[in-house]
């Protein structure tokens, strides 16, 4: 499936972030006495107005009233429907509309505006038609072209809690606003889990050197002060930009990028003058995840830090390709799908089990959006994608160990073309070099070009974008079992990975 990255600028939120009870100590190094940082960078004038104005909460409007008997309309007056006017009464206008009541929605900026360079939000070169605007089903196939938000500049997840009477979590998000701070909830709730998490989890902007830049989400990993997130939410700024995280507490630190990993789309960044008190927030198991799981996102979409989302996990184990438009940033996940509501600015936020454990890094979404090249307003039709959580942390290890990442390969060139038999081992690799590598791992189980790739160990493989992903979840050195198809034969080989270090 092929989708949008949440990789593009978004105005600044209207409100600043809550404040919850715990937040990490120490005085940020980028916070300037007696000044509030804007929680979002637009790349305008990085101030948005406010949205029109709606009638106050729980105002109604007043009950019909019926003239009294006997009581006569002025000529050439006609009341309002179910309602007299006092004697005297100037006459009401004609329509609401005529009162200039209700006023006009808001304009909200087109997504994908900011920025130089190509927009997060296009379709991977060469993965096929996108789907029609409307479809009255879900997804037709185990790998589509479908638009997917990354969690840059607008690619936050928002995060509103609801809670049925039967302690089931729905989706429907609710406010995190300030509670009264002596109320306390049940352990377990998702109001007790987020009220939890919420200090460890950080608004990321990014700025570079160009003007070029977003926000995103990302949380605390260790407490060295390193920040896992997304590679799209830091990539503008990893040369020589401007990169901060600010915390619930609204307490904002500067940061470099430590290393980051474009096939997985995963960075770590690291706090400068990492305050003491750091609390990283606990990751899980994703293996373990089942279809029905409860699942709670936090993140800033649209800017809006500190949201809070509710849903279930929906599948596992969903091939998801996403890139930038240009064909050069690709990147491959074997995905958690949720339906918990993800927008553009969840990008590297955390995707938590019932128990407040990480899942999965929020990543992209499928939008309804057509406009191409992220010129449509995208927002969560309920599709979301995240990372598992088993696979991002080996790649985090692996960053902030080295700086770099390491990729797992079958040492073969496929096709890239999406929803058909398999994955094919293209005639040629790039540049014309063979498609299969000479004593690479493909070779040494005897695959050669032409071979039609349809299972990798015990999961169906459609197309080259399925293979990668499954690929990326493993590690170098690792055993699997690959079957494919020559001139319409069936056959099984069992390969042991190489590794690539480094970006190709």
């Amino acid at each position: 499936m092929s989708t949008e990255n949440e990789g593009t600028a978004v105005p600044a939120a209207p409100s600043v972030p809550p404040v919850p009870d715990a937040a990490p100590e120490g005085t940020p190094a980028a916070e300037q006495a007696g000044h509030s940082p804007a929680p979002e960078y637009t790349p305008e004038s990085g101030h948005t107005p406010e949205p029109g104005h709606t009638p106050e909460s729980g105002h109604t409007p007043e009950a019909e009233h019926t003239p009294e008997p006997g009581h006569t309309p002025e000529p050439g007056h006609t009341p309002e429907q179910g309602h007299t006017p006092a004697p005297g009464a100037a006459p009401a206008p004609a329509s609401a509309a005529d009162a200039g009541w209700p006023p006009p929605p808001p304009t909200l900026p087109s997504y994908g505006g900011g920025g130089n360079g190509p927009a997060w939000g296009a379709p991977v070169p060469g993965n096929g038609p996108q789907p029609p605007r409307k479809r009255p089903g879900g997804l037709i196939a185990a790998v589509i072209v479908a638009a997917l938000v990354a969690g840059g500049i607008g690619g936050g997840i928002g995060y509103w809690a609801a809670e049925s009477n039967d302690g089931s979590i729905g989706s429907t998000t609710v406010s995190a606003a300030d509670a009264p701070k002596d109320v306390k909830r049940d352990a377990g709730t998702v109001a007790s889990v987020a009220a939890k998490s919420l200090p460890s989890v950080v608004t990321i902007e990014a700025q570079g050197g160009d003007g070029e830049g977003g926000t995103g989400t990302g949380f605390v990993y260790d407490k060295q002060g390193h920040i896992l997130t997304n590679n799209h939410v830091v990539a503008s700024a990893a040369n020589g930009g401007d990169l901060t995280a600010t915390f619930s507490n609204g307490k904002k630190y500067a940061a470099e990028v430590v290393g980051r990993a474009q096939g997985y789309d995963v960075a770590v960044v690291k706090l400068k003058n990492a305050p003491s008190g750091l609390t990283p927030l606990p990751l899980a198991n994703s293996e373990q995840v089942a279809v029905g799981d409860p699942t709670i996102a936090i993140g800033a979409p649209f800017g809006l830090s500190n949201t809070v989302t509710t849903g279930i996990i929906s599948a596992k184990n969903r091939p998801v390709a996403s890139g930038d438009g240009s064909g050069a940033s690709n990147s491959y996940m074997s995905a958690l799908q949720t339906d918990a509501s993800i927008n553009p600015g969840n990008s590297g936020g955390p995707l938590l089990d019932s128990r407040g454990a990480v899942i999965g890094i929020n990543s992209a979404i499928q939008s309804a959006g057509s406009g191409g090249m992220g010129q449509s307003q995208a927002g969560s039709i309920g599709l979301g994608f995240a990372i598992p959580i088993n696979q991002a942390k080996n790649v985090a290890e692996q960053l902030i160990k080295t700086g770099q990442p390491v990729y797992p390969l079958i040492g073969a060139t496929v096709t890239m073309a999406e929803g058909g038999e398999g994955a094919t081992i293209s005639p040629q690799g790039e540049g014309g070099a063979p498609a299969v590598t000479a004593n690479g791992p493909a070779a040494k189980a005897g695959l050669k070009a032409g071979d039609i790739i349809t299972k990798f160990n015990d999961t169906p493989i459609d197309s080259g974008p399925t293979l990668i992903s499954e690929i990326w979840t493993h590690k170098p050195g690792d055993k699997v079992t690959l079957t494919y198809k020559r001139d319409g034969k069936e056959s099984t080989v069992q390969v042991t990975l190489g590794e690539r270090k480094g970006e190709s």
